[in-house]
């Protein structure tokens, strides 16, 4: 549920990276409310079904309806910060347009992990996720190495080491003099 909350959040941004399962869990719980009011909706007779030749077609109910439209822009952000996760464009989503290849495209890219590190889209989402490092504490492949011990010290974040630092001209008790 806090997926789900962390999309509405942010509902019109369309800077930045979203994680697999920030977008899936957004999309389940996004077709779990449409069955929810889709059932409402024909209990309370805004909505109807139609026979068909081979089965049954249902039109849209009022609450449906409604819910739809306010998550439009949301869905939008989402899959937009998605892609961007995979190193593309948010317009890329335009491919839905195209009739099945363009979803089917659109499916495996969201499923894809995101590219690690860095990227034009902002920092990764696992890394954020883990205060800002990944998991460990250690720089994966390519991340910038800024902010590690090698380069003066761990970041002063929870979770990491406080390394207190002294300058260098200043005397240490017991030390011996110079």
């Amino acid at each position: 549920m806090q997926w789900y909350l962390k999309v509405l959040k942010q509902y019109a941004d369309f800077n930045g990276r979203a994680r697999r399962t920030e977008f899936w869990m957004f999309v389940l719980f996004n077709i779990l409310a449409s069955i929810v009011l889709n059932i409402i909706d024909v209990l309370i007779g805004t909505a109807s079904f139609s026979s068909t030749g081979t089965g049954f077609a249902m039109t849209g109910g009022l609450l449906s309806t409604i819910y739809s439209l306010a998550v439009l822009i949301p869905s939008l952000a989402v899959g937009a910060r998605r892609l961007h996760d995979t190193g593309r464009s948010g317009w890329w989503q335009l491919l839905a347009l195209i009739p099945l290849v363009g979803i089917i495209i659109l499916i495996v890219w969201w499923a894809t992990d995101g590219q690690p590190g860095a990227n034009e889209y902002g920092m990764n989402p696992k890394q954020d996720a883990a205060g800002g490092y990944p998991q460990g504490g250690y720089p994966q492949q390519g991340y910038d190495q800024g902010g590690y011990p090698q380069q003066g010290g761990y970041p002063q974040q929870g979770g990491y080491p406080q390394q207190q630092q002294y300058p260098p001209q200043q005397q240490y008790p017991g030390a011996p003099q110079a």
